[in-house]
């Protein structure tokens, strides 16, 4: 900070503006220290030709300047800037410090005259990136991925031993880590490269903190049960999980089976009862391990399991990477994590493959059920997957005779029944009668009637 004491001129990281009539330059400088190593633009100094400090005029804030001033930085830079804007007293004079930090997703455009560009910061000045510039820029972001940035306001103390511990110990039997249990923490986080420049990462604390969510609010689970089909209030039960990432994994598979059904029946010659959740727990755990393990955790949204009469939701902020469409999903595909550090971290215990086999895996949880398949679908900003109830009652809430539970269990196995299939399974009954059964199963509303003539077939609705 300049004073009487102290010569400060302009540099990589600071930039002198007399008043905050300069918005465009304000603007080029937040673009180009976002795109950079961050920096501190000081509103409020006349600067000399070669930079340095020539007079501290200070500025007068009246008003709304400051909240006016955030409004129109956010209106004009893409990705979105949020600034840190204080007034400083320097020199006995009023100085506003808007301090910038280096973008996690770059390039940042600036618009400059109703069009965006792309600035970068070199030396005391501001440029114009080229195309070969943009391409550099483009390239860096790619390697700068938010859960291995540092957590600049962490240290060791906020790192949770037991946790990281109990981690080693179970990667070791899983995996066979080649790792000393007795390790320091430090050396042991840094095996698991989650130390970076002798500090702590984002994935550190998310993974193995003792209170992940001091740091990162956003890094919540929020769950509910609706009562219906829309998320309305009020809620059957909710609840706001915290926690390390294997923790919230674990206590939001717990929610959900929680207020699930569980349906059980005796079978002939056994013992023990069959039992069956309403959906495939091995289904829920995948989509919510999926969804905290590859969120957007620059977003401030949570990640929202919801249960309603009809389907389980899972959705986590972000959209799928490049190049994956929620169609690959249904086939093979890579794995490309948005977060490596969380998800090696969560693969060294074994809560994730890293294969990209999840939403196949999930899409045969289902099926294994007699469940429809699961949808994938990016929504709101976000990705979520949703797992729905069967619409076949159980036969023994059914108003049905011997053939039509015949024809309900034929279906369970084959999806769909032909006329001519009904009429293999029960030989000894009239087309007529059998014509009448199949209509009143679609009266009934269990099935559904397809094609015409000698391509109909029936499916369930």
């Amino acid at each position: 900070m300049p004073n009487k004491n102290t010569r400060m001129e302009e540099s990589q990281q600071i930039e002198f503006k007399k008043s905050l009539a300069e918005r465009k330059g304000i603007l080029e400088t937040i673009s180009a220290f976002a795109n950079s190593n961050g920096g501190k633009i000081f509103v409020g100094i006349e600067e000399n030709k070669d930079g340095s400090v020539k007079e501290i005029v200070g500025i007068r804030i009246k008003g709304k300047e400051i909240e006016n001033l955030s409004n129109e930085i956010k209106q004009n830079t893409d990705p979105v800037i949020y600034p840190s804007i204080e007034v400083k007293e320097i020199e006995g004079k009023s100085v506003l410090v808007v301090e910038v930090k280096e973008s996690q997703v770059k390039p940042v455009f600036a618009k400059i005259d109703k069009l965006p560009v792309v600035f970068k910061r070199v030396g005391k000045t501001n440029q114009k990136a080229d195309v070969n510039e943009l391409r550099r820029i483009i390239s860096d972001g790619k390697e700068f991925l938010w859960d291995s940035q540092i957590c600049e306001e962490a240290s060791l103390d906020d790192i949770d031993w037991e946790k990281l511990r109990w981690a080693l110990r179970k990667a070791k039997t899983e995996r066979n880590l080649d790792i000393d249990l007795e390790i320091p923490v430090k050396e042991a986080l840094e095996k698991l490269n989650l130390i970076k420049n002798g500090k702590l990462t984002n994935a550190a604390i998310l993974v193995f903190g003792k209170e992940p969510q001091k740091f990162f609010l956003q890094g919540e689970v929020r769950c509910a049960k609706f009562k219906g089909t829309r998320a309305v209030k009020p809620f059957i039960d909710m609840k706001v999980i915290p926690g390390s990432s294997y923790e919230q994994i674990d206590d939001a598979e717990k929610f959900v089976l929680n207020n699930i059904r569980k349906a059980a029946w005796t079978v002939s010659g056994q013992v023990e009862r069959e039992e069956r959740w309403e959906y495939p727990p091995d289904a829920i755990r995948e989509a919510i391990t999926n969804a905290v393990a590859h969120r957007d955790y620059s977003s401030t949204a949570n990640v929202h399991v919801s249960i309603f009469d009809d389907r389980v939701e899972v959705w986590n902020p972000g959209k799928l990477p490049e190049p994956l469409t929620p169609e690959d999903l249904k086939k093979e595909h890579k794995s490309i994590p948005i977060n490596p550090l969380i998800a090696h971290a969560l693969f060294l215990i074994k809560y994730i493959e890293r294969w990209g086999t999840g939403t196949n895996d999930i899409i045969r949880y289902c099926a294994d059920s007699g469940l429809p398949e699961p949808i994938f679908k990016e929504d709101a900003g976000g990705f979520a997957v949703v797992l729905r109830k069967s619409k076949i009652p159980e036969l023994s809430e059914l108003d049905l005779n011997e053939r039509q539970k015949k024809a309900i269990e034929y279906l369970k196995e084959h999806d769909r029944i032909t006329n001519r299939e009904y009429q293999i399974l029960c030989p000894i009954v009239t087309r007529e009668t059998l014509r009448k059964d199949l209509s009143d199963l679609v009266t009934k509303k269990i099935i559904v009637k397809r094609g015409v003539k000698r391509g109909v077939f029936y499916e369930f609705i």
